[in-house]
């Protein structure tokens, strides 16, 4: 984890709060190229358009499976507020994009959602590796995960 990578994870907790301030769940997510250069980005939206699907890390697969040759996919970066769940890991597989990094884990989201007293989630929350075996994962980064807790609270507070 490099000065890079936090850089790249603070703007998905920023885009994150943009999601909660949209009245969307606090997830936030960036594409970056080999060369560090920020491809896409993007941020939940599945509440605000009631399509639970509308996960910033899937809308990145797609927008790389459109945009960017395998080649330029295998060496990007995807960096995301929150660990991938399953469905957004797929994706992220199928279309063969590189490294993840991300700011908090399942299993801290998971416990957190738990002590804010919100449902269980349709989707077991599994470890990436276990839909995309041999990708490289990074993460969590313990100096932002107050931070994305903090949306949590926010989020489950506010709405």
């Amino acid at each position: 984890m490099n000065e890079n990578d936090l850089r790249h994870l603070r703007r998905c907790v920023e885009l994150a709060a943009e999601a909660v301030d949209a009245g969307d769940e606090p997830f936030g997510s960036v594409l970056v190229s080999a060369d560090g250069n920020v491809l896409a980005e993007d941020r939940n939206r599945e509440i605000s358009t009631g399509d639970p699907t509308r996960h910033p890390e899937f809308a990145l697969a797609r927008w790389a499976a459109e945009n960017l040759a395998p080649p330029e996919r295998t060496t990007a970066t995807v960096y995301t507020s929150g660990e991938h769940c399953a469905m957004c890991a797929a994706p992220h597989g199928w279309v063969g994009l590189g490294r993840i990094v991300y700011a908090s884990s399942a299993q801290q989201t998971s416990a957190w959602l738990a002590e804010l007293g919100a449902g269980k989630s349709p989707v077991r929350t599994i470890p990436i590796q276990d839909v995309v075996p041999g990708i490289t994962v990074e993460g969590p980064v313990a100096q932002l995960a107050d931070e994305v807790h903090a949306l949590h609270r926010r989020f489950r507070t506010s709405n």
